[in-house]
């Protein structure tokens, strides 16, 4: 999954701000270092599927395979959407245990800077996915919804991260989850959009 590298997310993640923050030229370059380290650690794969849904009201999601949602936040922001998009994304295991060393070596500089590559390039990988579905949607003047949602935000439980873990089948991306539904390596998310009409 060949995606643009989010240099100004991730420096925002690091704390730098373009109008407030001067970097001396020095620090700079070891921070560019590391992303490129990073970049070369990251072993990005993802993972989606469109399902269609059977029916919404204001606290549930019914998809046409049986499955539910209880979430009146997802509920709502589904309404009028006629299929959801499953995403799943994942930079890999190199990239952790890197981090992971670093952390025990008190390597810290280098560890942040590489967690902050991580985060903002599986965000990316999502951004890349739901770009891609919504070309091809749009020859059936369809589009996704603007926002992403994830189990454990608001009321949508985090439990229901298994649910889609597995119909993304992202044990086959080398993604494992955990009996308390976090999934591991660490820098691996799911995600759901909705899929509506963009006709008039």
């Amino acid at each position: 999954m060949a995606v643009t590298v989010p240099k100004a997310a991730i420096y925002s993640r690091l704390g730098y701000r373009k109008s407030h923050t001067q970097i001396p030229a020095e620090h700079l370059r070891q921070v560019e270092q590391y992303i490129d380290q990073a970049l070369e650690l990251i072993e990005l794969k993802g993972s989606a599927v469109v399902m269609p849904v059977e029916s919404i009201d204001e606290t549930t999601l019914r998809l046409e395979n049986g499955i539910v949602f209880e979430s009146a936040h997802l509920a709502g922001m589904m309404k009028g959407c006629g299929s959801i998009l499953l995403m799943g994304a994942t930079a890999g295991k190199r990239i952790m245990d890197e981090i992971q060393s670093d952390a025990a070596e008190d390597n810290l500089s280098r560890g942040v800077v590489l967690d902050a590559a991580a985060s903002e390039m599986t965000d990316e990988a999502l951004d890349w996915i739901t770009g891609y579905v919504n070309q091809g949607l749009r020859r059936n003047a369809k589009r996704l919804t603007e926002k992403r949602y994830s189990a454990g935000y608001g009321d949508f439980a985090l439990e229901n991260q298994k649910i889609m873990y597995d119909l993304l089948k992202m044990n086959e991306l080398g993604v494992s989850i955990t009996g308390s539904y976090l999934l591991i390596p660490e820098k691996s998310v799911t995600a759901l959009a909705g899929v509506f009409s963009s006709s008039p």
